[in-house]
């Protein structure tokens, strides 16, 4: 009765079901959940981030979790096809920082109505409040699929579409991991990505500092040898279990990489306050300001240089009492500053569990998923897209966009069948 079945109603769900019953099929979508669009509806803050402008170089450059994959995928489709397909759907989009995209409205809702529309437009058969149990395969290919209630659906193509095990609350609860491990695909280890980290540090644990934000600083995961392995120059804050902010969030998946590698000892993190300078270039300019205003008191000279709260922290961690003045100080005094400007060092012992995390790290190995067309290389009429893959980028539209990219394609492909 269906010719494709396509399982989850997300973003890359919804994405293959249109494509697929663009091509004149008879589409089933099954959502496990009361709802399509779950986590459309809350990503970008309610807002729903659907893609990012950069080019696609940028865009790939901003998924290390196996970007590169989606090289092939972009030549079929790509992110300014995402816009203008929003744009025909009657979304009208507007480019804001670091080029994410958001609909004009500010409504993510807006974006969810548009695909439902789309889907009655085409005769998708949606089924909500529906489980699938798991995948019918034999030796060499998927012919339908089993669910909950023991009831057996048929199909020439089945898309696994049910994301990863990041935001469980939407309904990402890692189903479609062993379905993929029964039709012979390897499932790489999964971990948090994008995701606030823990440290056991005094001053965290005191809660000196929860609640502040930084602004631009530069902060850096170090290796073993002290060496960076990764620096992100963004906001991030200090809360009551350790570090979290988009600059955080971008550094956690090395930190949980790092710490698999030093057998889960505790990992390095470098906040640069003042990024544009380096030790010497610091000391020197906090030189200068002392000479300007020799008078006045330190916490006053170099309040404008970082928030309040961050100076006098970093004073008293340079052993420098606030009411001197600068010229009461030693220069082996101000150059400690300097140091703690620019090479702020904390311990960070993990992350939160994958469950806090906002994506899922690991997943269906893309080696054995043929990139042109997201089938499975071990089994005819099999598809995978979306977080289920082990593809993972930043926030900031790139999760998205190989969500809606990869389900596209899967559902053309599968329409072709």
């Amino acid at each position: 009765m269906f010719e494709i079945i396509v399982i989850g109603g997300g973003p890359s769900g919804l994405m293959a079901a249109i494509a697929a019953a663009e091509q004149n099929k008879k589409v089933l979508l099954i959502e496990k959940g009361g709802k399509l669009g779950k986590k459309l509806a809350i990503s970008g803050g309610g807002r729903c981030n659907v893609t990012n402008r950069l080019p696609a170089e940028e865009i790939i450059r901003h998924i290390p979790g196996n970007g590169r994959f989606l090289y092939s995928p972009f030549t079929v489709y790509n992110n300014e096809n995402i816009i203008a397909f929003f744009e025909g759907l009657g979304v009208a989009l507007k480019e804001e920082d670091h080029g994410r995209m958001f609909p004009v409205s500010n409504r993510a809702q807006d974006v969810v109505d548009a695909l439902e529309q789309e889907l009655k437009k085409l005769h998708v058969e949606v089924r909500l409040h529906t489980a699938v149990q798991k995948l019918l395969v034999d030796e060499e290919r998927v012919f339908g699929v089993r669910l909950q209630d023991g009831s057996e659906i048929r199909a020439q193509a089945v898309i696994v579409a049910v994301g990863g095990k990041a935001v469980p609350q939407t309904g990402s609860t890692g189903d479609g991991y062993p379905w993929a491990e029964r039709a012979g695909h390897t499932v790489t280890e999964l971990y948090p990505t994008e995701v606030p980290v823990l440290s056991k540090e005094a001053f965290i644990t005191s809660r000196e500092l929860q609640g502040l934000a930084l602004r631009d600083v530069a902060v850096s995961v170090l290796n073993a040898k002290g060496k960076p392995l990764v620096t992100h120059t963004m906001d991030m804050l200090f809360t009551h279990f350790g570090l979290s902010g988009p600059a955080i969030l971008r550094c956690s998946q090395f930190i949980v990489k790092e710490r698999k590698k030093n057998g889960g000892a505790p990992v390095q993190v470098r906040i640069q306050s003042l990024p544009a300078y380096n030790e010497e270039g610091c000391y020197q300019m906090l030189m200068q300001t002392i000479k300007a205003e020799p008078k006045k008191a330190v916490k006053n000279l170099w309040k404008s240089l970082v928030p309040e709260r961050w100076l006098l922290f970093l004073l008293a961690r340079a052993d420098i009492d606030s009411t001197l003045t600068g010229i009461e100080l030693s220069q082996e005094k101000i150059r400690a500053l300097a140091h703690e400007l620019v090479a702020f060092t904390m311990d960070v012992h993990g992350t939160q569990p994958l469950e806090k995390a906002f994506v899922t790290g690991g997943g269906v190995s893309v080696k054995e998923i043929e990139p042109k067309t997201m089938a499975s290389k071990k089994r005819h009429g099999l598809y995978f897209c979306g977080e289920i893959l082990d593809i993972h980028g930043y926030t900031g539209g790139y999760n998205i966009t190989s969500a809606l990219v990869t389900g596209r394609i899967a559902g053309m492909s599968a329409g072709s069948l």
